[in-house]
């Protein structure tokens, strides 16, 4: 029996287009680059760790590995999800990624990678990059070759509160201004089809991958935002963005006292607003802006209290 929330370090990446607003959060940033805050990472481009309790000083693949029951014994090579949070102080590269099936025969066995994004905050005007215009495939690479890329990519206003569902084979990008919380499967497969031309740090232009981007982008593009649907607990709003074969995620707004009980494999809780206390019989947890939180398996009955936000991710 799991009888305590684990809260994790997260894991800092500095990036071409970052920024510095994840000190909103907190958070002691590398430098005014930071573009990735990986929450909940247990790949071997990044591990999170725990800082606290029984488990503390261990990886999530750790976790994984040796203390399978805090996640219902569930079956796998690895930790199904990564989570982060992304400073998009300039527009992010135009990418598109495969599924697992592609992503398996062409990237030495690397998960594909499915993702969706909550805007937690953006510029006024912001957008994404969202899906493209080509009728066919011969269209598409006729478009990509001649760079008629104002014509060929689909371009979306986003405002605070939006959430998007990115499945693979779809062209995406994030637009400049725009902090957003990521759910994806636990890959860093990324296949790059447009970078504005920018040039890395020593001056070479970053490197695409057009000939593998074509062969997985889906067309036409139809991307798909799923039905969201609210409902209120005690002083607990839930609103459910999405439920698919790779993940959930939801939303929690919190404005007092609600109870829950624990009885998924697990809960990934990053807290994006606000703060309050996990109470679970005579313990209490105190949590903050910023504080990244594993619910595991056989947690069971708590209560949150406070005012915050949370997007919670699981299976």
């Amino acid at each position: 029996m799991a009888t305590e929330p684990l809260f994790f370090e997260p894991i800092f990446k500095e990036r071409i287009w970052g920024g510095n607003a994840l000190t909103s959060f907190g958070y002691d940033i590398p430098s005014e680059r930071t573009g990735e805050c990986w929450a909940f990472a247990a790949h071997q481009n990044g591990q999170s760790v725990v800082q606290n309790g029984t488990y503390n000083g261990l990886t999530l693949s750790e976790l994984w590995e040796h203390h399978r029951h805090l996640f219902g014994h569930l079956e796998g090579d690895r930790f199904p999800l990564l989570t982060k949070m992304l400073d998009a102080a300039q527009d992010l590269s135009v990418q598109v990624h495969p599924n697992d099936e592609y992503a398996n025969a062409h990237e030495n066995g690397e998960l594909g990678k499915t993702e969706c994004w909550y805007i937690i905050d953006c510029q006024k005007d912001a957008e994404i990059i969202y899906g493209h215009h080509a009728k066919s495939k011969e269209e598409l690479k006729a478009m990509i070759q001649l760079e008629k890329w104002d014509r060929l990519l689909r371009r979306v206003k986003v405002k605070p509160g939006d959430f998007f569902y990115v499945p693979s084979g779809t062209v995406h990008a994030i637009g400049k201004g725009i902090l957003i919380l990521e759910t994806q499967q636990n890959s860093d497969t990324t296949y790059r089809l447009y970078d504005y031309d920018r040039k890395d740090a020593e001056g070479n232009l970053r490197e695409l991958h057009l000939e593998k981007s074509i062969e997985v982008i889906d067309v036409p593009s139809a991307p798909h935002q799923p039905a969201v649907h609210t409902e209120k607990t005690d002083d607990l709003h839930v609103t459910t963005f999405i439920e698919c074969r790779y993940f959930s995620v939801e939303k929690w707004d919190l404005s007092g006292s609600a109870g829950f009980k624990q009885e998924k494999p697990f809960l990934l809780t990053s807290v994006i607003k606000g703060e309050g206390s996990i109470i679970s019989g005579e313990n209490e947890y105190v949590f903050k802006k910023g504080d990244h939180i594993l619910l595991p398996h056989g947690f069971g009955e708590f209560e949150l209290s406070g005012h915050a936000q949370f997007i919670v991710s699981s299976l």
